[in-house]
């Protein structure tokens, strides 16, 4: 399967593929020509700098320390350095500044992140696995990936 391909820094990846993190934000709308396409997600060996996913994980999911120790795990499952999985890749809209503090928040929630305002949101979907990690340089931006049919879920093979 040849696909896009974007680095994701921990814990966005694992929080992505596990169906946590639905929109996905840049300063640039990145994803906006990869709508309705997938997407296949590449765990960066770096983490994220900031701690705001943290507080979110716990004040808006509920989540108790253990809970988030175990999705943290979980997304750490391939490693990092490889392509972990596959989403689809939704609408991309810009975020304005005035948004009321309702729907702010909620945006914040899917995003797992705070500072929305004036970038790029684009929706993500259908999170996957692969059976297997796919051991893979990353690069800056998007890129193009090629994964085996073996290291597919099952329901992408054909």
């Amino acid at each position: 399967m040849r696909t896009a391909c974007l680095s994701f820094r921990q814990p966005y990846a694992g929080l992505v593929l596990n169906g946590v993190k639905s929109v996905e934000t840049r300063w640039r709308p990145l994803l906006a020509d990869l709508k309705s396409c997938t997407l296949a997600i590449h765990v960066a060996q770096a983490d994220w700098e900031g701690d705001e996913w943290s507080n979110i994980l716990t004040q808006m999911f509920g989540m108790n320390p253990r809970q988030v120790e175990e999705l943290l795990e979980s997304g750490e499952r391939f490693g990092r350095g490889v392509v972990a999985g596959l989403v689809d890749v939704g609408e991309t809209w810009y975020c304005a500044e005035d948004l009321p503090p309702e729907e702010m928040k909620e945006l914040e929630k899917a995003a797992c992140l705070t500072g929305l305002q004036q970038k790029y949101l684009t929706t993500l979907s259908n999170p996957r696995w692969l059976t297997e990690p796919l051991y893979v340089r990353g690069h800056k931006n998007v890129w193009t990936v090629n994964i085996p049919e073996r290291l597919l879920p099952f329901d992408e093979q054909e």
